[in-house]
């Protein structure tokens, strides 16, 4: 539990901890040395809390669904008055209702993003709050968020307009949240992971029989631990994606063209000379999406 990445007497969050990402998380996050307060709408945490405590931290187990606001004060709260603090908040916990936009339901859309969108904001803003009455009453300054965005929102997964939407908004939150949470120490980078977990298995299928797994979580879950550390006090408002042994920093979007109309107003003609020209010999596959992310080795 030393060296640069030592999280010795921090306190962490993680949601959506009884299995999967969530559990290796925890796992790293504990590893690391942090004392856990996890999370998940199943009695499968307290397996996991079992496990942390067996690689002696102190943890326990909240459950409940994280997009209620009950349960994320209870969240906050135990880890404050249980284990006398807040360090670092993993939002992981989510929830999959593929549909094609067309045939998509109501309640399929805000099921998603419910559970992703305002499950974030919601611990995000209990721990936002902590951290800043913190600073005022003793001018501490240190806090990590890593937040859980996806591909998907790169990439708009056609299947997927729910989950893609709700992980956009989770990107922008991370930024949001680093920008207003600087001046108090704090920090907030996003992770797109590519995983192998009961929530993707309709996705990416089995594991192979033999061999390291690429998408196994244990390719995420230590680049997790490393954002919450100190070895990461440089990074902020950053998102990243994480599978098979890689990491790679997306940058922001970027102006591609500019167009300035030459009269006060634009014009039916103008727009078309000038947008429409452009785009006429432009490739019609090249769109907002980051396909460049489907050759990365």
């Amino acid at each position: 539990m030393q060296g640069s990445s030592s999280l010795d007497g921090r306190v962490a969050v993680v949601t959506g901890a009884g299995a999967g990402l969530g559990r290796a998380e925890a796992l790293a996050l504990a590893r690391a040395g942090a004392d856990l307060v996890l999370a998940d709408v199943s009695d499968d945490v307290h397996a996991v809390v079992d496990e942390a405590v067996a690689l002696g931290v102190k943890a326990t187990a909240v459950v409940g669904d994280v997009s209620e606001a009950a349960v994320a004060d209870r969240i906050t709260a135990t880890a404050v008055e249980r284990f006398g603090g807040l360090h670092v908040l993993v939002n992981n916990a989510g929830v999959l209702r593929d549909r094609m936009l067309f045939k998509m339901t109501d309640r399929e859309w805000d099921d998603v993003i419910r559970v992703h969108l305002r499950g974030h904001f919601l611990l995000s803003r209990n721990a936002a709050a902590h951290w800043r009455d913190r600073h005022k009453q003793t001018g501490e300054n240190s806090g990590s968020v890593v937040n859980t965005a996806s591909e998907a929102f790169l990439l708009g997964a056609a299947g997927q307009p729910n989950y893609a939407a709700a992980k956009a908004g989770i990107a922008a939150l991370t930024v949001s949240t680093a920008r207003a949470l600087a001046r108090y120490g704090v920090r907030a980078n996003a992770i797109c992971p590519r995983a192998r977990t009961s929530m993707t298995a309709d996705v990416f299928g089995p594991a192979p029989e033999s061999g390291t797994d690429p998408l196994s979580t244990d390719h995420v879950a230590p680049f997790v631990a490393f954002l919450a550390g100190p070895g990461a006090r440089d990074i902020n408002g950053q998102v990243f994606v994480v599978h098979s042994g890689m990491i790679a920093l997306m940058s922001a979007p970027a102006v591609e063209q500019r167009f300035d109309t030459d009269g006060p107003l634009w014009t039916e003609e103008e727009l078309e000379r000038a947008v429409g020209g452009y785009f006429a010999d432009r490739d019609p596959q090249r769109t907002f999406a980051s396909d460049e992310l489907m050759n990365l080795p």
